[in-house]
């Protein structure tokens, strides 16, 4: 794919367009109502590093599409910079596009790949060669221009599929799981070159995965979908210190989850009973005394209170038993049992000076109230 651009090679680089979507709908099957994208109101900030993370059938590549223009909304809108675009075909909304499977064109060669979507605008020879040049040197592949994709590894020929997609200069760059068919090794070095890539480009970046690390990695702002919803738009930090409900705790990341009731308040912190323990946590609602709630909090937020504890913050403490151990190298990982049977997993870094624990051990295990979070 070329990607979808105004007539001209676009307008300069190092200003990003800014996106709105506003109560976006989009339903394939109008029989049984079911909607693949719900309700979907988004605002994606001139030059941001937005992506869109969930899991399969979440919608967010739908909504990608829609953006792109290859897509069209049911119900709702889509302005870029203010602007409406929902009526306005694909070549004319100079977005660039990449997608998992690079869509490269076997028969020609990188530059000519390059500087397919100038020559399709009618940009000079002499110009296009001087823009395939300056886009190739961008993701690291200057002299590459004679090859042909077969001649590439999948990584550079994604960084070719990168170069065509920003070579016009569009203020917009969409990206579907583009990462997604590379190995692990490389996958983490192009995390780092993408966000590299948009520092340099200064243009807004909407990016879609379901891989987490990648999108905690890469993300000025993360907004997870489920069910064709935004369940929740923050940081990266927000999203995995702050979740706003189940489904966020437990899709970024690994979270333990506590059922408890509720037995008071104390300004933002609510007070719950677990376990025949009164536990702390945080709470941006409230909720009422009695009502049974979730609480969470992250396996690495645990410690062995006969262990090395520096906390000198409020601490929430649980009586737990040993049902596994497993050493994962730079980690121990356990599996804990607290009396009422609920699993809790807990993470130490491995170290000769942290004394393993043996399956069948009694123990007590402390963490902050401020990791604490009620969903």
């Amino acid at each position: 794919m070329t990607g979808a651009g105004m007539n001209g090679a676009g307008s300069a680089s190092g200003s990003g367009a800014s996106v709105t979507l506003s109560n976006l709908e989009k339903t394939y099957d109008r029989a049984n109502a079911a909607k693949a994208v719900d309700g979907v109101s988004l605002d994606i900030r001139s030059g941001e590093f937005l992506t869109m993370l969930g899991p399969s059938g979440s919608g967010k590549t739908t909504t990608l599409m829609m953006i792109a223009g290859f897509e069209t909304p049911t119900a709702g809108d889509i302005a870029i910079d203010g602007k409406s675009v929902v009526a306005m075909p694909p070549y004319r909304r100079n977005i660039g596009m990449v997608f998992q499977n690079y869509a490269l064109f076997p028969h020609l060669t990188v530059e000519e790949n390059v500087g397919f979507p100038l020559k399709q605008r009618g940009v000079p020879k002499a110009e296009r060669a001087k823009l395939v040049a300056e886009a190739l040197e961008l993701v690291h592949l200057p002299g590459y221009g004679a090859r042909y994709p077969r001649q590439l590894s999948g990584g550079q020929q994604q960084r070719v599929a990168v170069a065509r997609a920003v070579v016009f200069k569009p203020r917009l760059l969409l990206m579907d799981e583009p990462l997604g068919a590379l190995d692990k090794q490389l996958r983490e070095n192009l995390q780092l070159e993408m966000r590299r890539l948009h520092a340099d480009l200064g243009i807004t970046f909407i990016y879609v995965t379901h891989d987490q690390e990648e999108a905690l990695t890469m993300s000025d702002r993360i907004a997870v979908m489920n069910d064709g919803k935004v369940a929740q738009v923050g940081s990266p930090e927000d999203l995995y210190d702050r979740p706003d409900n189940r489904f966020v705790a437990g899709f970024i990341g690994e979270s333990n989850f506590l059922p408890a009731i509720v037995r008071g308040l104390e300004d933002d912190v609510v007070i719950a009973e677990c376990e025949g323990t009164l536990i702390r946590a945080l709470c941006p609602g409230r909720p009422t005394s009695g009502e049974k709630v979730t609480l969470t909090t992250r396996p690495e937020r645990l410690r062995f209170t006969d262990g090395a504890w520096s906390g000198t913050t409020p601490q929430n403490r649980l009586s737990v038993t040993v049902t596994e151990a497993v050493f994962a190298g730079e980690r121990c990982r356990y599996m804990l049992q607290a009396g009422d049977g609920t699993s809790i997993v807990l993470k130490e870094p491995s170290s000769t000076a942290i004394r393993r624990r043996a399956v069948g051990e009694r123990a007590e295990i402390a963490w902050s109230v401020a990791d604490t979070i009620l969903v």
